[in-house]
């Protein structure tokens, strides 16, 4: 089964301060830490994909617009207190290994290398559709 891990960063729940006040060294060694953890779940053959993503300052929000154009709202959006920092896709064989994975992620180290807890969610993702369809 495959699932996405979901990183949230939330400033309401955030037990850490903005990764812009991070040293080069803490923020070398988080990095560290997720390479490694690519590289462990591709040893273990559950690796299917992972990425960081671009700051909330960089998002859009795209609607279909008359006849289907696009129509783009940019950010930065300061309202926002919660975006999706990063995600993995890992193919594993039972949900309790994919929150085994997730909750090491959220271990990743942070400022003083303190584990930083973020949230992280788990979602399986569907073959197809559901068979009561």
């Amino acid at each position: 089964m495959k699932y996405m891990l979901l990183m949230q960063f939330s400033a309401r729940t955030a037990d850490f301060p903005e990764i812009s006040t991070w040293t080069p060294e803490e923020i070398r060694a988080h990095i560290a830490f997720m390479g490694d953890t690519n590289t462990m779940l591709k040893d273990a053959g559950e690796f299917v994909e992972a990425q960081g993503l671009a700051g909330p300052d960089t998002a859009r929000i795209v609607r279909a617009g008359s006849g289907g154009a696009p129509v783009v709202t940019e950010g930065p959006f300061p309202e926002t207190k919660e975006f999706l920092a990063g995600f993995w896709v890992v193919d594993c064989e039972t949900s309790e290994r994919a929150d085994e994975i997730a909750a090491y992620i959220s271990a990743a180290p942070g400022p003083g290398g303190k584990p930083l807890n973020m949230a992280i969610e788990a979602r399986q993702i569907m073959a197809g559709p559901p068979d009561e369809l």
